[in-house]
């Protein structure tokens, strides 16, 4: 099947998509867009998050067929061509990004919350990161980069 779906601003085709595939899949695999990370497969670990029609998901759990006609945002969409994210920048400032497999889905996740919230509390950054798993970091430096982006981003999306 063919997969219409506009990704990070730009209208994109998918030919011969399998129903089944995931949104991840297409992502990475079809259309070029490495950001998001394939992981656990299952939801669990929070690597593939992205924005579907501005909602945070884990794009392994999407459907592609789900996605036609649908707006899609991935990490690589935060940035503009000329500037990073105040999320990203705040990852790359406070360390954050260690081995970087994990730092795509917590950098969604995280830019979620603080549209959301603009002044999160530590309890309220790590239960909104609780579906993001990281094994190279004790999450000081991504607590310490989630309130530096929010100090800058003051509910900016």
């Amino acid at each position: 099947m063919r997969v219409r779906v506009e990704i990070n601003g730009e209208d994109r085709v998918a030919d011969d998509v399998w129903e089944g595939e995931s949104l991840l899949y297409v992502l990475r695999e079809r259309l070029g867009l490495p950001g998001a990370k394939n992981a656990c497969e299952q939801g669990e670990c929070g690597s593939c998050t992205v924005y579907l029609d501005d909602v945070a998901v884990c794009a392994c759990l999407v459907a592609a067929g789900q996605v036609q006609d649908r707006t899609v945002r991935t990490v690589e969409g935060l940035s503009t061509e000329d500037h990073l994210d105040p999320m990203q920048e705040a990852f790359v400032e406070t360390g954050a990004v260690q081995c970087g497999f994990c730092t795509p889905g917590l950098i969604v996740a995280a830019h979620d919350l603080v549209r959301h919230n603009p002044r999160p509390s530590d309890p309220e950054i790590r239960e909104a990161l609780a579906g993001n798993l990281c094994r190279c970091t004790g999450y000081e430096k991504i607590l310490d980069a989630v309130r530096l982006a929010a100090s800058r981003m003051d509910g900016v999306s």
